[in-house]
């Protein structure tokens, strides 16, 4: 039987009944039986795997082979999900089940793609350990090219994010009276979070792409004991090493333990993945504009290990990420999926990919600046 092409009511459909299912980091399960179930319906081979993404594969095989990941996890917050006009609101409508949504949406749509389209709704990006990208890249083979879906604005496509260095710093000191002179536990937390501040270099900010930023996570203890998490935002060159050599001589006799730690990421100007999307952009009506982020996302994951033509793109306005009014416009929406099937449809009629060799994104090595944007996931 002939399945005819997705419609427009229908794309929209399944975005509402995303966002409608709860699904906050590490409770994913009953979003990705859904979407795992709805690709099938669309005429994917679609299942979830071990560690709970929902992966869809569709296309005639004979080609290169592109992937389009997402994640299907939130943040946790009571957004009541309603339709206001033209606005989606609820948890996860933008970051990112928006962008999910329309890699699906589009994928349905490109069922004859001339090679391997694989839709991936990963499970556990909002955590430090970005557990179902993690599997992807132990298990996967390399794909030639990856779009990351995340909000970037249906015109703008991220062409970089930074690196994220995620610590915990723990601390004791012997049991004594409050107006004892001696150093107490919580006193030398609080010294280590302004050293930790200095190591970072002058002028740290995470407002600038260029410059490391640094974040007082949590800090809680007493007396005896005391606890600080703390996370780095490092561009492309930052010396790593350097510091922690600096927080090693900073320690007074804690413990600092690494959590999480990625590399920033930046795909080049003529990525065949970015010029893609640009093209794809301009056929739709908008301008489109290069992004970099001072946030990360599995785009830093998956650039660690996969160097190939990559981007991250996908409807919905990055400021509302994690807010009390999330909402996408689902004009917006559509033009995404638009969008990526654009893209797709550009990869096919130019042989793009063949013709890219092995150029691809960068991890941690520096990079001219673009447009800085504040704005991200995790």
């Amino acid at each position: 039987m002939t399945r005819r092409p997705l419609t427009d009511e229908a794309a929209v459909d399944l975005l509402h009944r995303l966002v409608a299912i709860p699904s906050v980091s590490g409770h994913e399960a009953q979003a990705a039986d859904f979407l795992a179930e709805t690709m099938t319906g669309l005429g994917l081979d679609a299942t979830v795997d071990e560690v709970g993404n929902a992966v869809g594969r569709t296309g005639t095989g004979d080609g290169p082979t592109v992937v389009l990941l997402s994640h299907v996890d939130t943040v946790p917050g009571d957004v009541e999900v309603r339709r206001t006009g033209d606005a989606l609101f609820g948890r996860g409508s933008v970051d990112a089940k928006g962008p999910l949504a329309a890699m699906v949406s589009a994928a349905a749509r490109a069922r004859d793609f001339p090679g391997t389209l694989v839709v991936a709704g990963v499970v556990e990006e909002e955590t430090p350990g970005s557990r179902g990208a993690m599997h992807v890249r132990r298990t996967w083979r390399q794909p030639d090219a990856l779009i990351v879906g995340e909000p970037s604005g249906w015109q703008n496509i991220v062409v970089g994010y930074k690196g994220k260095l995620d610590l915990r710093y723990r601390v004791s000191r012997p049991a004594t009276h409050p107006s004892n002179p001696a150093e107490k536990a919580s006193e030398a937390a609080a010294a280590f979070w302004h050293d930790a501040l200095a190591a970072a270099g002058p002028d740290p900010s995470h407002a600038v792409f260029d410059r490391p930023g640094v974040t007082l996570v949590s800090i809680s203890g007493d007396l005896e004991d005391a606890v600080l998490e703390l996370s780095y935002r490092t561009p492309p060159g930052f010396d790593e090493e350097a510091l922690r050599t600096r927080l090693t001589a900073a320690l007074r006799g804690g413990d600092l333990d690494t959590l999480n730690s990625v590399s920033a990421v930046r795909s080049p100007r003529r990525d065949p993945v970015v010029r893609a999307l640009s093209a794809a952009i301009r056929r739709t009506g908008g301008a489109p504009t290069p992004v970099l982020k001072t946030a990360t996302s599995d785009m830093n994951t998956l650039a660690e290990v996969w160097p190939v033509p990559m981007a991250t793109y996908g409807p919905g306005d990055s400021d509302l990420d994690h807010s009390d009014h999330e909402h996408i416009l689902l004009a917006d929406y559509l033009r995404g999926i638009d969008v990526l099937g654009g893209a797709l449809a550009e990869f096919a009629e130019s042989s793009a990919l063949a013709r890219s060799g092995s150029g691809g994104a960068v991890a941690a090595r520096p990079a001219p600046v673009l447009t800085a944007h504040p704005g991200g996931p995790t």
